[in-house]
């Protein structure tokens, strides 16, 4: 569990998804509630875990109930980043049925989905941990999402790389191939123009094999992209960067192949599979003894 996690459910950007997540879930009304279930009725609940997970995204389902309606009240009975057990409860409810029932499908699927990535991270951190090797995320994530499933990879245990296209240079094969057509200096002289433009950015650049490495690195970046290397060529590389900059591997990499990679010296190891393949947990909300719920 981290304890330096955002305050997702302060930032304007996730309460207007969760607003528009509502909306697009309940639109004019719940219309099966209203035919069964009186208007003030109330009831108690609990979401359980199904299956073992590393839970994340409790502030953002607690945010969906109080969203449907101020009046429900909402306990955690775990923390975000946590390793819960099948059959565990992580949250508790009670306020009026309807309300309860009209934010649960919307907020499971905050929970399952974040819980998901968080878990798959857990997984790639306790396998590159022993070897000093941070894992980190990437820019392949759901549109839209993204502050929640960077979030979600912290809770994991894992770190964020660049939030955009703005916050860091990543100088990548296109980029690499649109300055050779009119730059000057070869990658060198791609990183000294960047600096030169952004000169507080941390600057990283894709290089793709021994050569082009000891071409950059007299530039400084602050980073070098191993892109798509077997470990034996990864290897090779530190031993050139001999600590001049920071490395990261990525490309292909798998909870079968992570440690290998891990074994190599690189300093970080960025997996896209954390946020664009990871499976959900599985979660799901019961109503308390003398309560029916709509599934």
């Amino acid at each position: 569990m981290s304890d330096n996690l955002p305050d997702l459910a302060s930032d304007p950007q996730v309460r207007d998804l969760v607003r528009r997540a509502l909306e697009e879930d309940i639109g004019p009304g719940d219309c099966t509630s209203e035919a069964l279930i009186g208007e003030n009725e109330q009831a108690s609940a609990v979401i359980l875990a199904r299956r073992a997970c590393i839970v994340a995204g409790l502030p953002v389902a607690q945010l969906v109930f109080k969203t449907r309606d101020a009046q429900v009240d909402c306990r955690s009975e775990v923390r975000d980043g946590d390793e819960v057990k099948a059959g565990q409860s992580v949250l508790t409810l009670n306020g009026r049925a309807r309300s309860i029932l009209a934010a649960e499908r919307v907020a499971l699927n905050f929970l399952q989905r974040l819980s998901g990535i968080a878990t798959l991270t857990r997984q790639f951190v306790q396998k590159a941990a022993p070897f000093g090797v941070q894992i980190m995320d990437t820019r392949k994530t759901t549109p839209t999402l993204r502050a929640l499933e960077k979030y979600a990879v912290l809770c994991g245990g894992g770190a964020n790389h660049r939030a955009g296209l703005f916050d860091r240079i990543l100088i990548k094969d296109n980029h690499r191939a649109a300055w050779a057509r009119h730059g000057a200096g070869g990658l060198a002289g791609a990183i000294s123009e960047a600096r030169r433009r952004f000169p507080k950015h941390v600057i990283e650049i894709e290089v793709e094999n021994e050569s082009e490495l000891e071409q950059v690195l007299p530039a400084g970046p602050d980073w070098v992209l191993l892109d798509n290397m077997e470990p034996d060529q990864l290897r090779r590389c530190v031993a050139i960067v001999h600590g001049r900059c920071k490395i990261e591997a990525s490309g292909g990499i798998t909870l079968e192949n992570i440690e290998a990679v891990a074994r190599t010296g690189v300093d970080a190891v960025s997996v896209g599979v954390l946020t664009h393949s990871a499976p959900a947990a599985d979660f799901s909300l019961e109503f308390q003894p003398g309560e029916d719920s709509d599934g």
